[in-house]
């Protein structure tokens, strides 16, 4: 390292001057970012409308359900997940480790006091007492001339804009996971209550036929059969119960409440209401634009370009201006006397010359991480397309589904009331009225899954367009706008 210290003005000034023009007229090392083309296909395989979505619409896509507690759940869950808490304080870090990277541009300056007593040997001195006071203040600078903190400002900049899109990210999976859960419960509680009312029919049946049985007109066998039904449909319950409970645990947690805080809420619940159509889901590339992940992935890749410049940079020398400006004298009274101020610049370069390879090694570590990023980037987008394509074609395969259900539940309840008329005739066993009942109950459980699944379907196709979040959203509020 070379020190070199100067007095008076002109010279500090001219050495100023020229650091300076070596940092105006120095571009900063290493790769500029550019943000990487994919190709991407011009639309979707899957058939859908491909029309630009309402961004409104994509924003709280939830209100699409028409379903206040929802609404509520959302709102809430926005509000006080710890989960999406703990990524506003992830930004929060983010934001304050941009402006110490920026810090590091401008000069730095210290204030200073000090006082000491000595008093020296009277064996090999005059053993007379010294006093010395010091006030002042330190300023230093290091001057960027080859880039290395403005490529660290750059990769701040670049992850704290990562952590906006992450926080978005988590918000929208946020909004996703309760409706998800929501539909999980109304359904639980749909299949349940078809489950009960079938329960009561066959109750109903099985005292008549207990009472047929008596009057010697139908076999045992009648009413052991009936009695295995009942049984078998009953034994359906506990199950039914556990998943609507373990749905409202689940919304609990996501609310940041405990398990078994929502049975007031969640008491009064509607059919699963299904949406009047599909979103329109525009284009692929305006989806990629739209989805956070995709856009936090691609601002890693441009944290980790401005890193690798930061790495190179270390193979070039620093320049380094520190100065002092104070008052120094030997007693504390004198210090404001006009002889007692003191003054010195020093410039100093540092240049790397053997380190082993230690940068070297740190450069390549840093290219390493570059491709990792680039490659991450990819995977991300490529996913993201490989989800849209497959919520398209699970929400028109499961409406399909659903259209045929409806159609042989309407068949199966024909076929129930036929053999029941035929058994009460004597044209027919009892067998053939319990294989009529576990058909429509079958196809009935059927047909309000396929709602709860169509529902869910939907969900994650505004899921996989990158809906649930806003632009205009203050991503470090204690509230989200709703």
């Amino acid at each position: 390292m070379l020190d070199t210290p100067l007095a008076g003005g002109r010279p500090a000034g001219l050495i100023a001057l020229l650091c300076a023009a070596l940092v105006s007229g120095c571009a900063a090392v290493g790769p500029d970012y550019a943000q990487p083309q994919l190709p991407v296909p011009a639309g979707w395989t899957a058939a859908a409308d491909q029309h630009p979505a309402d961004a409104a619409v994509l924003a709280t896509w939830w209100r699409q359900f028409d379903d206040p507690v929802l609404d509520r759940l959302i709102a809430d869950a926005l509000a006080a997940n710890p989960g999406l808490a703990e990524a506003r304080a992830r930004l929060r870090e983010a934001r304050a480790r941009r402006g110490a990277a920026g810090a590091q541009l401008a000069p730095s300056v210290d204030a200073s006091l000090s006082g000491s007593t000595a008093t020296g040997s009277s064996q090999t001195g005059s053993g007379a007492t010294r006093e010395l006071y010091r006030a002042g203040f330190d300023a230093s600078w290091e001057l960027d001339v080859f880039g290395g903190l403005r490529r660290g400002v750059e990769a701040a900049q670049a992850e704290m804009e990562a952590s906006v899109e992450s926080l978005r990210d988590t918000r929208l999976s946020l909004a996703a996971e309760v409706a998800l859960n929501y539909i999980d419960l109304r359904t639980a509680e749909e299949r349940l209550a078809i489950a009960e009312a079938s329960i009561a029919a066959r109750s109903e049946n099985h005292e008549i036929i207990h009472w047929r049985q008596q009057a010697g007109l139908v076999s045992e066998l009648d009413l052991a059969q009936a009695t295995t039904d009942l049984a078998s449909t009953r034994a359906a319950l506990p199950l039914l119960r556990a998943a609507a409970v373990e749905a409202k645990n689940r919304l609990a947690v996501l609310l940041g409440r405990n398990p078994g805080e929502l049975e007031d809420r969640l008491a009064a619940g509607d059919r699963v209401v299904l949406l009047g159509r599909a979103a329109a889901v525009g284009i692929p590339a305006d989806t990629l634009r739209q989805r956070p992940d995709v856009r936090a992935a691609e601002r890693r890749l441009a944290a980790e370009t401005a890193r690798l410049g930061e790495a190179e940079a270390a193979r070039y020398p620093s320049f380094r201006l520190s100065g002092t400006l104070g008052l120094e004298a030997l007693e504390l009274d004198a210090l404001t006397d006009s002889g007692a101020d003191t003054r010195s610049l020093v410039g100093g370069i540092t240049a790397p010359i053997f380190n082993a390879g230690r940068i070297a090694a740190n450069i390549d570590i840093q290219d390493a991480r570059l491709e990792q990023a680039r490659q991450a980037y990819r995977a991300t987008v490529l996913t993201a397309l490989e989800e849209v394509e497959n919520a398209l074609t699970a929400v028109a395969e499961t409406r399909a589904r659903r259209a045929r259900l409806t159609e042989a539940t309407t068949a199966a309840q024909t076929t129930l009331q036929i053999a029941q008329h035929r058994y009460q005739s004597g044209l027919a066993d009892f067998l053939s009225v319990l294989d009529a009942q576990r058909t429509q109950l079958s196809l009935d459980e059927q047909l309000a899954g396929s709602s709860g699944e169509l529902a869910r379907a939907r969900i994650r196709l505004y899921k996989a367009l990158g809906g649930g979040w806003s632009p205009a959203a203050d991503l470090l509020s204690a509230k989200e706008p709703q």
